[in-house]
């Protein structure tokens, strides 16, 4: 599934600033910043994982101009970035499926406070089944859907942008 989302996104990656919600051990990050990323903001609010991420970044030899870790819940990490008037042109959220609203819930306010840049997108990996189009305010709109098993990511954007090439 990741290597799909990644294919679908493409040269938005190269460059990038890209933010790691529910971080875990870090892949997703770590995954972006071989596909060019400049920097990534790995969010895990559990120390044990968050370690892991630091042990990984120190394997690739990535020091915090590049890679940093914050020990923080996923919607507080969001405000105060966002209060730091940081943005970044891509923000995946992976939660645990039984909490995916939150992961959803965080996702909106990056948009909303204007972390997420205007032409950036969100990825929300979610439930097969989740009702993600019915609690997205007005202004953003999933333009992907990439269901793979019991699981799907869906792509937002704000609903003024142009659609990304297949």
């Amino acid at each position: 599934m990741r290597e799909r989302v990644f294919s679908v996104l493409g040269d938005r990656v190269v460059r990038s600033k890209f933010l790691d919600l529910f971080a875990g051990t870090g892949a997703v990050g770590l995954e972006a910043l071989s596909r060019g990323a400049t920097t990534v903001v790995f969010v895990e609010r559990h120390r044990g994982a968050a370690r892991i991420i630091g042990d990984n970044c120190g394997a690739f030899e990535l020091d915090e101009t590049r890679a940093r870790v914050l020990v923080q819940q996923a919607g507080v990490a969001v405000a105060a970035l966002a209060r730091r008037a940081e943005t970044f042109n891509v923000v995946w959220a992976d939660p645990p499926f039984e909490i995916w609203e939150t992961g959803l819930e965080a996702l909106i306010s990056a948009f909303t406070t204007g972390l997420i840049a205007t032409d950036g997108v969100g990825c929300l990996e979610c439930p097969e089944r989740a009702a993600v189009e019915d609690l997205l305010p007005d202004g953003l709109e999933v333009f992907r859907d990439l269901k793979g098993g019991a699981s799907r990511v869906v792509l937002i954007r704000r609903s003024n942008v142009e659609t990304l090439k297949r």
